[in-house]
């Protein structure tokens, strides 16, 4: 199977979309990746630094460069080559390999002029193609052809045409730069040279660029796999306004959402929800699920998103269901003995959610975080949780388990005394100052005895930061009635965190 390679040179600077009239030139670190043809007319060249080509070329257009941008060009190019012969391997953006469909367009050259052709209409003017039995020669002789030419390698002939080819070709200046030391300027001078020697001497990549020098480039190119559509839509003609009909009307929708994923094996668990009202989009929300999306999963969020107050103003025309997230099947897949939440739970609690609202039912995790509130994670039910701070982290001055039962949304007003009765507090070396003999857990409540109390653990906030630094100590108290605090002092005052139950 022989490999034909396409190339559009200066990438960068067509993905920018500047005319070819016009001098123009993109950046990376200072110093220019790719110029157009009519800023090389000025005498701009890659790897001149910017003031460098400002000088040559005054009216230069400055472009700051755009990875992301490149891909997303080099996608249209992808597709129209795909449309004439499919298999395409992306190589990177501006560089990419096919198998030769030959008998197709009646010969090799045949084929990459009608390819080069439908480029052209796309708007790439530059597109270069070099056709041989591998992908190094291939790419080797795409970088020799002609503007909207094709340079043909005959089979068998890839060692004779890179043998007179310079060594720098290889990219790799190591190898290079030692390569002529020795004296050895061509790609003919390295592939004389007795493999098994070049393995000694160069290990096993020097080997694999003799092989390359030598024409042996038997490593099939790698076809991109083109990912399945799962978006799916719904029109509504005429347009809706009411909730429950555009519900009833998503059903079919759903399902059919549902079951190309399964069909390919996958499940969604984050999706993104589109409406599209009097012609524009209205409401766009992303949805988590614990496990993945069901149909009646997927209408219950579009019900939701939709009965937000003032999320539609218009009638509906379309909604969108868009996976943002999907994973395997057998990942979520029920184990021998069952396994996940029970249906009918998760029914009801929709149920109520419908009612009460989507946001009035939370579910309780746990997040990173030295105090119990701020290990506190509350997410919609429904809804997978995303924490702000990480739990494997040490979170120096955390407490030691077991966990207290009871948070109280805002600390409770306390106090702890010695035996004349006066109040303990924390030295600022984290010394108490006296022994616990008593202590009120709340303002109001009864003084008792301390049966057995531990800390302090000393926590030290954010001190870089005036504003929201706090030092406080924690403790843990426990009376003789049995009962069980979770503390803190701060600024010599006592308050309850929690309570032990």
């Amino acid at each position: 199977m022989r490999t034909m390679v396409l190339w559009a040179p200066d990438w960068p600077v067509v993905a920018v979309d500047v005319p070819a009239s016009v001098p123009a030139a993109v950046l990376d670190k200072g110093q220019v990746l790719a110029c157009s043809q009519a800023a090389r007319a000025e005498g701009v060249r890659r790897g001149m630094r910017r003031r460098d080509a400002q000088s040559r070329c005054p009216g230069l257009v400055l472009h700051e460069h755009n990875p992301d941008a490149d891909a997303r060009a080099f996608e249209a190019v992808l597709t129209a080559i795909e449309e004439l012969s499919p298999g395409v391997a992306p190589l990177r953006p501006g560089l990419c390999a096919i198998s030769v469909p030959a008998r197709f367009y009646g010969g090799e050259a045949e084929a990459a002029a009608v390819i080069a052709e439908r480029l052209v209409e796309l708007g790439v003017w530059d597109v270069r193609a070099g056709i041989a039995d591998g992908l190094f020669a291939a790419e080797q002789a795409a970088r020799r052809a002609l503007a909207q030419d094709s340079l043909v390698v005959p089979a068998g002939g890839s060692g004779q045409f890179l043998r007179d080819l310079p060594i720098d070709v290889l990219a790799d200046p190591d190898l290079v730069g030692l390569l002529r030391r020795m004296g050895l300027l061509t790609l003919g001078d390295f592939a004389s040279l007795p493999a098994a020697d070049v393995h000694t001497r160069f290990g096993t990549h020097g080997a694999l660029l003799h092989r390359l020098a030598r024409g042996q480039d038997a490593q099939p190119i790698s076809r991109r796999q083109v990912p399945p559509e799962f978006e799916a839509t719904l029109v509504l003609e005429p347009p809706l306004e009411l909730v429950e009909p555009i519900a009833f009307s998503l059903r079919t929708t759903a399902e059919s959402f549902v079951a190309d994923l399964a069909a390919h094996g996958l499940v969604c668990t984050t999706v993104l929800i589109e409406v599209d009202a009097d012609g524009s989009l209205a409401t766009s929300r992303r949805w988590m699920h614990p496990r993945w999306f069901g149909p009646t999963d997927l209408i219950d969020r579009v019900r939701w998103q939709l009965s937000v107050d003032g999320a539609i103003r218009a009638p509906v025309d379309a909604v969108r269901l868009i996976p943002e997230v999907t994973e395997p099947l057998g990942d979520h897949a029920d184990s021998l003995f069952g396994g996940g939440p029970d249906e009918r739970v998760e029914r009801g609690v929709a149920r109520v959610q419908s009612i009460v609202g989507h946001e009035a039912v939370v579910s309780v995790t746990v997040q990173g975080g030295r105090g119990p509130a701020q290990r506190r994670l509350l997410a919609p039910w429904g809804e997978r949780p995303v924490a702000a701070r990480p739990v494997g982290l040490p979170w120096p001055g955390s407490l030691p388990p077991p966990a207290p039962a009871t948070v109280y949304t805002e600390p409770q007003q306390a106090m702890v005394v010695g035996a004349e009765g006066q109040p303990i507090g924390v030295t600022g070396r984290g010394m108490v100052s006296g022994e616990p003999v008593r202590f009120r857990a709340a303002a109001g409540s009864d003084w008792q005895p301390v049966a057995s109390w531990a800390g302090p653990w000393p926590v030290d906030e954010q001190w870089w930061d005036e504003a929201a630094a706090r030092r406080i100590a924690r403790f843990q108290v426990v009376g003789v009635d049995g009962s069980a605090f979770l503390m803190i002092v701060e600024g010599g005052h006592w308050w309850t965190e929690a309570r032990y139950d």
